[in-house]
Parts: structure tokens; C-alpha cells; sequence
């Protein structure tokens, strides 16, 4: 085997390890991400994005598992935006319940091998994201226990009533440990 035939197959084996090394990130990424064409064909799917559409409506999926919410506002993106314009980006949110609501993105962009327009889609699952922001705030403020319990709640729109309930407390120590909490907020950003 020639040395030029030897470094060919290296860059295509360096070339495949890559493609791979990129796909196993998206595809465990927490947030869900779609790739579609321009006509709706699904090109792409990772496992969090094929969870999320089978959450949000399972009799509202068109022919490729795409629920025309999300198929709705990829088509308003490709109304409004011409071809030169790759910078736009459509969102919309969809609440299901409390804890079922998703943020979605919507954009275009041009691949040189894909040879057409592809529509980027990711979904955000906002209660996840409120959640474990929480957490990474109880662990920065250091939080007690029950305080970072009390805050997850809190982040997540609970209100004070709801989080009494949920806790078997009263309102009342709902209230003071939220105090605790914003009083170790300001001692890590004084004002």
C-alpha cells in the first residue's frame, strides 16, 4: 500500500472516529434536537428529542414523528426568512402541565454536504433546566438540605402554599427559609 493511499485511509478513519465522537454528544445531550429538511423530512433525532415528542401530544404526530407544533413553527421560520438570512431563530414554548414545559428554537442553517437548507430544532425541557439550576445554587449558596429542597421547589414556580403542602410544613417556615436563602444570596453577591 502507497504511503498517500495509507494517509487517505488514516484521514478517513479519523474523519469517521469524529462523526462519531460528535454524534454520541448530541446524542446525549439532556436537551432534545431535531434536524429536519426543509420539507419535513427528519433527518436527525436524538434520544432526549424523540422523549419530549412522544410527552408532548402522541395523536398530534404528522408522518415523521414531528408534532405539528413543532412542524408549525418551522414553517413560519421558512415563511419569513429568505435564504441569505441564517441568523434567525423562531422560539414558542408549550405548556403541558407544571412539570411538562418546553422551549423550543427553530433555525436554519446550509451544510456543504448536505446540499439544502436543514432546519435546527432544540427543546428545552424549562422544568429540568429550572431544576437543575437549583441545584447548582444550592451547591454555590451552600444551602442546607431542606433549603436546597425548598429552593428546587421555588425555582421550579411553586408557590409558598404549594411547597407547605408538598413539604408537611407551614407556610410560615416556607417563608423563613426562603429568607435564610436570599440572606445567603446577598453574602455571596453584596450589592
Amino acid at each position: 500500500m502507497s504511503i498517500s493511499k495509507r494517509t487517505a485511509t488514516q484521514t478517513e478513519q479519523q474523519f469517521q472516529e469524529q462523526l462519531y465522537f460528535l454524534q454520541e454528544i448530541v446524542d446525549n445531550l439532556e436537551d432534545g434536537i431535531l434536524i429536519l429538511t426543509e420539507t419535513g423530512e427528519l433527518v436527525h433525532s436524538n434520544a432526549s428529542a424523540d422523549n419530549i415528542c412522544s410527552q408532548i401530544n402522541q395523536s398530534d404526530l404528522n408522518v415523521n414523528s414531528v408534532p405539528s407544533v413543532i412542524w408549525n413553527l418551522c414553517n413560519s421560520l421558512r415563511e419569513c426568512q429568505s435564504e441569505s438570512q441564517n441568523f434567525t431563530i423562531f422560539s414558542d414554548e408549550i405548556i403541558i402541565n407544571q412539570s411538562l414545559v418546553f422551549r423550543f428554537r427553530v433555525r436554519r442553517f446550509n451544510l456543504e454536504l448536505a446540499q439544502q437548507s436543514l432546519l435546527l430544532v432544540t427543546i428545552e425541557n424549562r422544568y429540568e433546566s429550572l431544576k437543575n439550576a437549583a441545584f447548582s445554587e444550592a451547591y454555590q449558596y451552600h444551602l442546607t438540605q431542606r433549603e436546597a429542597e425548598i429552593w428546587s421547589l421555588y425555582r421550579v414556580t411553586s408557590s409558598y402554599k404549594q411547597i407547605a403542602q408538598k413539604l408537611f410544613i407551614t407556610v410560615n417556615t416556607v417563608k423563613k427559609h426562603i429568607k435564610n436563602i436570599r440572606a445567603k444570596q446577598q453574602r455571596f453577591y453584596p450589592a
